[in-house]
């Protein structure tokens, strides 16, 4: 019940929000426009989901946008020198590996270093942005790759439709969402997440396996990353190596809104689903209202700053 009294506000900023842009844009809450909003905050979610794993667990992760940049140029790439201009299951089964594998040792890296070292997680991931941003720089001389046509496959994955109707960005965000959701919520694993997070020293005392789910949890972010970067690509029918610059801000502005606390050990997948709606909603909303863009980093910037604050003042009330 106090989880469902959390969405009550979440809920609501969501039909206030619609209600006000309709108001704006008579078009807004067109059947098209909404499947438009669900594919374009699909990135976004995909990232938050894994963004919710390492806060709970009182962590961050500033890579993830460098990471959609390497995984989408890694993948692009293997394809492009392994298949040429013929289009073969297997080859585009073994780019994604690729992909997937490097945005792994990332994630490994990052669950090691920050368990077995006094580093912070901050500083290790911010090095890890720059060093994943400069290896998706050195592809092709830092330029786009771009997909073929003939690369029907891979271009599905962010431009197909189910049934010719639902995006399948949005099949593939879902599904993650409801593992996801299962993974945290009925599971041992899940449990100790919030352990770790809520008291990592009683954690090490109850013998929770600290170093296993740290090294879990950013591999896990690490890999939906890349599954949010082959997504990104797929998109913009190219390997972009500077793409996904402030992804990792949204994805944090969205598991921040959704209510899961910077302190770790208190928040949901489905909070961050929501938040994630939300700010896609602000995207979208502010774009089509024709508001400039130094106003819509200014509105996002307040809104996670209360978001925080509401977090603070909740924090303080259970002490």
């Amino acid at each position: 019940m106090k989880v469902v009294r959390q969405m009550v506000p979440l809920l609501a900023a969501i039909i206030i929000l619609l209600l006000l842009f309709r108001i704006w844009v008579p078009t807004f809450l067109s059947p098209e426009n909404m499947l438009d909003l669900t594919q374009q905050i699909s990135v976004n979610t995909i990232l938050a989901l894994g963004m919710t794993l390492v806060i709970l667990i009182g962590g961050i992760d500033l890579s993830v946008g460098a990471m959609v940049a390497l995984v989408g140029t890694t993948t692009v790439y293997c394809l492009s020198a392994i298949s040429g201009d013929t289009q073969n299951a297997g080859y585009l089964l073994l780019s994604i590996l690729a992909g997937l594998g490097v945005a792994s040792l990332f994630g490994i890296f990052h669950g090691i270093a920050a368990a077995k070292t006094a580093m912070p997680p901050f500083i290790i991931t911010l090095a890890s942005m720059l060093i994943a941003r400069g290896c998706a720089l050195r592809f092709n001389s830092g330029l786009p790759i771009s997909i073929g046509d003939q690369q029907t496959f891979l271009l599905a994955i962010g431009n197909g439709r189910l049934f010719d109707v639902v995006p399948v960005p949005v099949v593939i965000m879902l599904t993650l969402f409801v593992l996801m959701a299962l993974l945290l919520h009925r599971t041992r694993f899940g449990q100790h997440v919030y352990a770790l997070g809520g008291n990592r020293e009683a954690a090490l005392y109850t013998g929770i396996p600290v170093v296993r789910v740290e090294v879990m949890v950013y591999l896990i972010c690490s890999v939906l990353a890349g599954i949010a970067g082959m997504i990104h690509t797929s998109q913009l029918y190219s390997a972009e190596p500077g793409s996904g610059e402030m992804f990792e801000l949204t994805a944090i502005a969205a598991v921040v809104v959704g209510g899961t606390s910077f302190t770790g050990g208190r928040g949901t997948i489905f909070g961050t689903l929501i938040g994630a709606v939300i700010i896609g909603i602000l995207d979208k909303g502010l774009n089509q209202a024709g508001i400039h863009y130094s106003l819509q980093y200014i509105v996002k910037g307040a809104v996670i700053l209360i978001a925080v604050y509401i977090d603070v003042r909740r924090n303080r009330s259970t002490v």
